[in-house]
């Protein structure tokens, strides 16, 4: 075993930041990975849930739970909070990110949804603020609000100098592959079944993303009764291997 001296240990507590010249392709990759360190792989968002109470038992009704999700409740919902947001950060309007945070949060029908987008929120700002294009000013609005997980990716993307419709890509992509991992682990299901769900959502991305684009705030809503009785039931689920 190598001996840790204190040059190493030193290294490995310097913090890492992103370099401010990389590509922005690079940087979205970097945006939609699941290593991305916000806890995303512990929660399912009512799927463990609807696995429970046998609404979703095999790929295509996994498949087809996850796409009318993406559909109904991402991009109609905090995908088109985040496109707000985006433009938002850009001019740094204080005002109007908080009301965006105030609006996601009341979204949350459930104690696991809020606890979901409040902790993946702070550990953002965390991760934010290696960041080196980051303001200090930005990461102190983003502190106060306090951050939920739209507003908190809105401001990550903001630096990637990226296209909206890129940036919201990116951002539905990394919730795609977050939420086949849980399928795989919660149906269960095989790797190859997971390869073609996540083909399915995939191909379902850019239509999300240009109803996220053309919310307002009279259009945006999160009306979605049924998950949010599923997030109230996993509260209280015997047994689960999900946090939602």
């Amino acid at each position: 075993m190598p001996m840790i001296t204190p040059t190493r240990m030193a290294m490995t507590a310097q913090t890492v930041a992103m370099p401010t010249d990389m590509d922005p392709l690079l940087q979205l990759m970097w945006l939609a990975s699941p290593a991305l360190p916000v806890g995303g792989f512990s929660y399912s968002e009512g799927l463990e849930a609807a696995i429970d109470h046998g609404q979703v038992h095999d790929e295509p009704t996994c498949t087809q739970w996850l796409v009318d999700q993406l559909l109904l409740t991402q991009a109609r919902g905090d995908m088109g909070a985040l496109a707000q947001a985006l433009s938002a950060w850009n001019r740094f309007d204080m005002s109007r990110l908080q009301d965006l945070n105030t609006w996601v949060l009341s979204t949350r029908e459930s104690s696991e949804m809020r606890l979901q987008t409040q902790q993946m929120g702070r550990s953002l700002l965390d991760w934010l603020r290696n960041l080196d294009w980051v303001t200090p000013e930005q990461l102190q609005c983003l502190a106060q609000l306090p951050p939920t997980y739209p507003l908190a990716y809105a401001l990550a993307l903001s630096g990637t100098h990226a296209s909206p419709p890129q940036a919201l890509q990116a951002y539905a992509f990394g919730w795609a592959e977050n939420m086949t991992q849980a399928a795989l682990k919660a149906v269960p299901l095989g790797q190859s079944s997971g390869q073609r769900m996540l083909a399915q959502l995939a191909r379902h991305i850019p239509e999300a993303v240009q109803v996220a684009l053309h919310q307002s705030d009279e259009t945006r809503q999160a009306f979605s009764p049924m998950l949010a009785i599923l997030s109230a039931r996993h509260e209280t689920q015997y047994s689960r291997l999900f946090r939602s």
